[in-house]
């Protein structure tokens, strides 16, 4: 079976497309034509205006889009960045980083430590006041 060849865009190219009739976003380095889409957005269509011809990667993230969405992607999908313009979208990129699940230690640093803590405070409390009676 042939692989499917990717077009390639640049981002001079996807800002040609930022109109209601023709409209272009770049969301993690892939190109989307949303513009049969701007009527179906739970958004609005203008959320999809203000971000047209642009990467919008840090947008879509900010607002937290579901399983869902990320899936329905997939239908207006119509390539990928160029690769010298990836490059200048790698500011963006790094907040596509951040850990979805608190790390290793999370767990003991945030219930552990303060639960030893309050153990402590509890049995000196009991103590000073048991021995004063």
């Amino acid at each position: 079976m042939a692989e499917k060849k990717t077009k390639t865009y640049t981002l001079e190219e996807v800002g040609q497309h930022n109109t209601s009739t023709s409209t272009w976003l770049v969301i993690h380095d892939n190109v989307y034509n949303v513009t049969k889409f701007l009527d179906e957005h739970p958004g609005g269509e203008e959320v999809l205006l203000e971000q047209a011809g642009h990467n919008a990667s840090e947008s879509f993230e900010d607002v937290g889009h579901s399983q869902d969405a990320r899936e329905l992607m997939c239908e207006y999908l119509i390539g990928e960045l160029d690769e010298k313009d990836k490059v200048k979208s790698a500011k963006v990129k790094e907040t596509e980083e951040l850990p979805s699940t608190p790390s290793d230690g999370g767990a003991f640093w945030n219930w552990i430590v303060p639960g030893i803590i309050a153990l402590g405070v509890a049995l000196a409390y009991r103590y000073f006041f048991a021995a004063s009676n």
